[in-house]
């Protein structure tokens, strides 16, 4: 572990360590200034870890949301497609809170993008470029500590509505579907450290509009579609095993016909379940995202009716609802859990 010395002077170094542990991640930008020595460490992954194991690192729900209609706007209705942007919320303060937008796309994340995490980080990858509806390889990560994005490695070919998870820190993606609109079996993995890319073994199928999710050590891509069979949302799914590098193909994982994006959870039995089938209030546009022993949800109870948001406790609880300032009101798209 990197030597953490005379951070705080006239304090012992242990103690000193144990003060800028406790900060929240929120305070990290501006103790990052204090001086060098704890900018390095704030900014270092052994200080993350150590937050991490020492727990005091906070799960959070990245949001990808839709932005709100600029005020004295003298249109009555945007034109165009709706703009989406990066909105955190923190179940334990309560707090919300918008991220900076991507240099690249001041006006609005790309459309249908992806997002995942890595060690604190949050990782945005692929989708449309909200002008030209071409579709992009762009990765950006997004540091909490700085509050700044910066440019990755493209994505080695683009795609669109891919799986995407994330295991020991590096990002896995797989599916969704190349731009001819031909279904994908490739995957890769990203090292977020290394900025790099390496492809990893295809699936037993293509799957397209597919789903990731991670369960133990197991990156799984839940139902998607083949190319013949556009919008037929197969049952099966698989999970990729990081240590092995195999594919597993499990029958009837996953109810088929039933689109699985934003809204597959894994229940006690270690079965998959969909979020919108757990409450009427969530019955439409659901996103579901798990924060450790809970989960944000966002969805209405019927197609074009007010989106609530709310945490469960639990697989069994009930919904709670959560208060939520006007600006944050917008339809969730996507999202994922960060522990900062």
């Amino acid at each position: 572990m990197t030597e953490f010395t005379e951070l705080i002077t006239g304090l012992p170094e242990e103690l000193a360590l144990e003060c800028l542990t406790r900060l929240h991640y929120s305070a990290h930008r501006v103790a990052s200034r204090v001086c060098r020595r704890w900018r390095e460490l704030l900014l270092s992954r052994d200080f993350y870890c150590h937050r991490k194991q020492t727990g005091h690192t906070r799960k959070a729900a990245c949001l990808v949301q839709s932005l709100p209609v600029p005020s004295g706007s003298d249109e009555a209705k945007p034109v165009g497609p709706t703009a989406y942007g990066v909105s955190v919320f923190d179940p334990e303060s309560g707090n919300w809170d918008r991220i900076d937008p991507i240099p690249k796309y001041p006006s609005g994340l790309p459309l249908f993008c992806q997002v995942t995490s890595s060690e604190g980080k949050l990782v945005v990858m692929g989708g449309w470029d909200p002008v030209s509806y071409d579709p992009v390889k762009d990765v950006f990560v997004y540091e909490f500590t700085s509050r700044r994005w910066r440019k990755g490695k493209d994505m080695p070919e683009k795609r669109s509505f891919f799986a995407a998870g994330e295991l020991g820190g590096r990002v896995l993606i797989a599916g969704g579907h190349d731009e001819s609109k031909n279904a994908l079996s490739s995957a890769w993995v990203y090292d977020v450290r290394m900025d790099e890319w390496t492809q990893l073994a295809p699936m037993s199928q293509e799957r397209d509009e597919c789903e990731g999710i991670v369960i133990g050590s197991e990156f799984w891509v839940v139902s998607g579609y083949r190319t013949e069979n556009q919008g037929d949302f197969e049952g099966s799914a698989e999970s990729y095993d990081l240590g092995t590098g195999q594919w597993r193909h499990v029958e009837e994982a996953w109810k088929a016909t039933q689109c699985p994006k934003s809204c597959v959870g894994v229940g006690k039995d270690g079965k998959l379940f969909c979020w919108a089938e757990s409450d009427p209030e969530v019955r439409v546009g659901t996103c579901g995202i798990e924060l450790g022993w809970r989960t944000f949800l966002s969805g209405s109870a019927y197609q074009g009716g007010l989106q609530g948001f709310f945490m469960l406790e639990g697989q069994n609880g009930k919904l709670k609802r959560i208060e939520v300032p006007d600006e944050f009101f917008g339809f969730v798209q996507s999202g994922c859990c960060v522990e900062i």
